[in-house]
């Protein structure tokens, strides 16, 4: 698969203020990703799939992090959640007939 390389530069105090508690280059990579991940499943740009690929989490791991940032999994609309409710009914139907 090929990759596109994004790069962020930062001044050079900037990284020395973040560096000092610990926020080594990879970890500022991973922690941008999960990020960029959280707000574009968040603002419906990614699916779930492509925000966890992005994340660099497992699917689990990307859903407990949503989790923990109170980001919802799931979010339908009334509508949405009226036609789920119904073909669940159908299939109830088809099941019992």
């Amino acid at each position: 698969m090929k990759t596109v390389q994004a790069v962020i530069n930062l001044p050079e105090s900037l990284y020395l203020s973040i560096s000092c508690f610990g926020l080594t280059k990879d970890k500022l990579v991973s922690e941008s990703r999960k990020l960029l991940a959280l707000k574009y499943f968040k603002e419906k740009l990614l699916s779930i799939g492509n925000a966890t690929e992005l994340s660099g989490l497992s699917k689990w791991d990307f859903i407990e992090y949503l989790s923990s940032n109170n980001i919802p999994v799931i979010d339908y609309d009334d509508d949405e959640i009226i036609r789920e409710f119904e073909t669940a009914e159908d299939i109830i139907k088809v099941l019992q007939s």
